[in-house]
């Protein structure tokens, strides 16, 4: 993940003209594919209104992140311990091997879970994402959503002992990761017994729960990364509170960004400290708006990285949203899906297109996102009035 020292903090200051789009730029994106890459040259000039809007907190699980340390520098410990009550419980993780004193090894990181309770545990994935390690970062985060967003799960129930440990996904048990790689897994689950979730870095041959029960090193956190721990917040909906008109210009909303949308809070388990989920990364936002076109103009949602200028660490971004009906038909979109990141300005990548309805009537917008790991937030999402009639 990306933010400052390693993840993504604040909104940049890149600005959008936010009341006309020339004609030759308009038809690049009505011509455009679902979400290819954009040049608008002559855009990028004044900042487009903010889209204000509600933020509420959905009922959700359990949400647990694993991202600090981000590079697991000691060849075996544990990243994170974090005890979780019977219910849903939804776990982000995003480590990668940092062994290279005294020499670069080969590690697995897996993620283990202990029955703490007094009866059997009985689990079943909800939703389920696991990338093979590797060091493209961008390409990890953006298949990671869309792998999640189009999980449903399975069937199997598995069981797990009082007092006994299972891994939570068996793949990351048979993954090698080699140095500088990410391990990636993101997970739904329901359990109806309480448990120990940990974390672990440790040799290629020995088992996840095996090394739990000799492993007494819990990595201290560095906050300098995402974040560790068990948080309060897992999934907001968040709605507009005005009708966009298409005569208004273009407007945009901006959230994970730590201002508006602060970063959610929660309790590193090891200390019992607060602790800071730096990036909102792993939280899903359901997105609402209502819109009219008085102009009988369009509508061209579009997002950006406007963090390319800061730092090293915010040169691409790369990002996967659910997005409803329009020119394109309902579902998942990798942005981009041409190329493996978006630069900076002029680069914008087209998420969708809603023509206008033929009496004006307002029309409701839907669509899911959640921020981008591996990118420096915030995304910011933008919607620009088009001319169809450009393009016959």
């Amino acid at each position: 993940m990306k933010i400052t020292l390693g993840l993504a903090i604040i909104c940049g200051t890149m600005q959008l003209n936010a009341q006309t789009i020339k004609s030759e730029e308009a038809i690049s994106l009505l011509k455009a594919k679902q979400g290819n890459v954009v040049l608008l040259k002559d855009f990028f000039a004044i900042k487009p209104a903010d889209i204000k809007y509600n933020k509420v907190v959905l009922p959700g699980p359990q949400f647990i992140i694993s991202d600090d340390p981000e590079y697991i520098r000691i060849p075996e410990g544990i990243a994170l311990k974090e005890a979780v009550q019977p219910g849903a419980v939804r776990l982000y993780v995003y480590n990668v091997n940092g062994v290279k004193d005294p020499v670069k090894i080969d590690r697995k990181i897996t993620a283990v879970i202990k029955n703490t309770g007094k009866g059997k545990m009985h689990i079943r994935m909800l939703k389920y994402s696991s990338q093979k390690p590797s060091t493209n970062y961008f390409q990890i985060g953006k298949q990671g959503l869309a792998d999640y967003f189009a999980s449903n799960g399975n069937e199997q129930v598995r069981v797990v002992e009082p007092g006994a440990a299972i891994a939570i996904d068996e793949q990351l048990e048979r993954n090698v990761v080699k140095y500088d790689e990410l391990t990636h897994g993101f997970y739904d689950f329901v359990i109806d017994q309480p448990g120990e979730i940990n974390i672990i870095q440790t040799d290629l041959n020995t088992p996840g729960p095996v090394a739990l029960k000799r492993i007494k090193t819990v990595i201290p956190t560095g906050h300098k990364n995402a974040g560790r721990g068990l948080f309060g917040v897992s999934n907001y909906k968040v709605t507009a509170v005005d009708v966009l008109d298409t005569k208004n210009g273009a407007a945009e909303f901006v959230v994970a960004d730590g201002v508006k949308d602060p970063w959610v809070l929660g309790v590193e388990g090891t200390s019992g400290k607060e602790s800071t989920l730096a990036g909102n990364y792993g939280v899903i936002y359901h997105m609402e708006m209502k819109w009219k076109s008085t102009d009988g103009k369009g509508l061209a949602l579009v997002t950006w990285n406007s963090r390319s200028g800061d730092n090293q660490w915010c040169n691409g971004m790369a990002a996967t949203m659910v997005v409803g009906k329009g020119k394109f038909n309902e579902g998942i979109v990798q942005l981009p899906n041409d190329r493996l990141a978006t630069k900076g300005a002029p680069e914008v990548i087209l998420i969708q297109v809603f023509p206008p309805a033929k009496n004006g009537e307002e029309q409701v917008i839907k669509f899911t996102y959640s921020p981008p790991g591996a990118s420096c937030l915030p995304t910011p999402l933008v919607f620009v009035p088009v001319d169809m009639d450009l393009v016959k």
